[in-house]
């Protein structure tokens, strides 16, 4: 395994690229990094791919854009390493939760560039608002009109992190400064609509214990992506790369091959 650096319109980014052969490109989740790949890549390089897997800019060793990004920001620096790295014939795309996203919304606009998408547990589809969510949404409201007040405005930020806090919004504790903004706009933008506009075979494959993103989303996409098929875990959670990566490596091997 091999590890370099790029200079992406003047953003330093890190990947990491193992093997020869196809190329796999793994797009990681939020909060994660390449590091969190390393078993499956070696899987993967060993049985005769070129797998590479960066790290998105704010995360791992690539360095935190100066301004908060939204998907589409995302997609644009992904088809700038694309061309930097050299991937000149198409390859199969790989998106973890966040990394999905990415993945989604760039097999839609360069359908040209994807041999076969793999989405693994991956976010996109904005949560229907139920009885809870509608109640927290209105708390959130109220506590920031509180906040905003003279006497309270410098306990707002400790006010926010509590209320994260409670409702066990951990990647939004974990990010601070630009990767907050981030976050936020991308959590804002629902990818639903791009499903149907999918042109490759697709893998989706998900934990059935995925308390982050419920499998019921895997099948939302299933029945909205055409040529896709759904994988299904038994008790397996959100990241089954790491859980069980051997099992997860030869999935995605027999998809592609296939």
């Amino acid at each position: 395994m091999t590890e370099k650096k790029i200079l992406i319109k003047d953003l330093e980014a890190n990947y990491k690229i193992s093997g020869k052969g196809q190329p796999i490109l793994v797009l990681h989740g939020w909060g994660g990094s390449s590091d969190s790949w390393a078993k499956v890549q070696k899987i993967l390089a060993d049985k005769g791919f070129s797998v590479i897997v960066p790290d998105f800019p704010g995360f791992g060793k690539s360095k935190c854009p100066k301004e908060a990004w939204g998907i589409s920001n995302y997609v644009q620096w992904l088809k700038d390493l694309i061309k930097i790295v050299k991937i000149e014939e198409p390859f199969s795309l790989l998106g973890h939760s966040f990394g999905g996203r990415v993945a989604i919304k760039f097999s839609v606009k360069y359908p040209e560039k994807i041999k076969a998408l793999i989405l693994c547990s991956s976010a996109g589809i904005k949560p229907e608002k139920n009885l809870k969510t509608k109640t927290l949404y209105y708390i959130g409201k109220i506590g920031n009109y509180l906040f905003s007040k003279k006497p309270l405005r410098k306990f707002k930020d400790s006010a926010r992190n509590t209320f994260y806090r409670v409702i066990q919004q951990r990647d939004y504790l974990k990010v601070k400064g630009t990767m907050k903004e981030t976050i936020k706009k991308v959590l804002t933008e629902d990818l639903f609509g791009y499903l149907s506009q999918i042109k490759v075979k697709t893998l989706i494959i998900w934990g059935e214990n995925d308390l982050m993103v419920p499998i019921k989303y895997g099948y939302i996409m299933e029945q909205e992506i055409p040529n896709s098929k759904i994988i299904a875990l038994p008790k397996i959670g959100h990241s089954p790369h790491l859980e069980i990566p051997e099992k997860f490596a030869k999935e995605i091997l027999q998809f592609i091959e296939s």
